[in-house]
């Protein structure tokens, strides 16, 4: 819901500092897999009930997967780059939830459980979404340029990036939040078919 209004004021600091990036020699890829590993540092560190290290490393981990698109468009932008980011991102996404659950898993196993059943389904009809689009010719840079088809919803990469941080700010309320952000995906999820079943009936 929020990401192409923070295109504005996101996209410039990122394109000046993706062409450092670039400068130093630094490939869209390679800063992909060094957000991811980032990402999965996070999870190891909520694990272990490091919280802080791990907010610490989600945040590192989204500086450098918007990093990569900045880099991409100086070095000139790939179908396997777009696809690598987004296997990244997914992984980087479903292993977050599972750090919670391993760090408490009387608490967070069911919760944890029910945001990541919710992510595969919203996830899906993100990616089948964008298949179809690709198939039809359609096109949208609201939320910047995109190997994909980029759809809107509720909850998109800034909203979940705000729910992660919450977990880390407040591990004892995972369950109850990640309950609200499930109930997100599938509301997100849902508009997305019936988006879809109208385009594409």
């Amino acid at each position: 819901m929020l990401d192409a209004a923070l295109r504005r004021y996101i996209d410039p600091p990122l394109d000046r500092m993706g062409a450092a990036v670039h400068r130093l020699g630094l490939s869209a890829n390679q800063v992909t897999l060094i957000g991811l590993g980032a990402g999965l540092m996070a999870a190891g560190a909520i694990a272990l009930g490091a919280y802080a290290a791990g907010l610490v490393l989600i945040l590192a981990s989204r500086l450098a997967d918007g990093l990569d698109g900045a880099v991409a468009r100086r070095a000139g932008i790939t179908d396997f780059g777009g696809y690598l980011d987004i296997a990244c991102d997914f992984l980087f996404y479903g292993a977050i939830p599972l750090g919670f659950v391993l760090a408490d898993p009387a608490n967070n196993a069911v919760p944890g459980a029910a945001l990541l059943a919710a992510f595969y389904f919203n996830g899906t009809t993100f990616l089948g979404y964008a298949v179809l689009a690709e198939r039809r010719g359609l096109e949208t840079a609201a939320r910047g340029l995109k190997s994909l088809y980029f759809t809107g919803g509720l909850l998109e990469g800034t909203e979940t990036i705000l729910f992660f941080v919450a977990f880390c700010l407040f591990p004892q309320a995972f369950p109850l939040i990640a309950l609200v952000f499930a109930a997100g995906c599938v509301i997100t999820g849902t508009s997305r078919v019936l988006l879809a079943w109208r385009l594409f009936r």
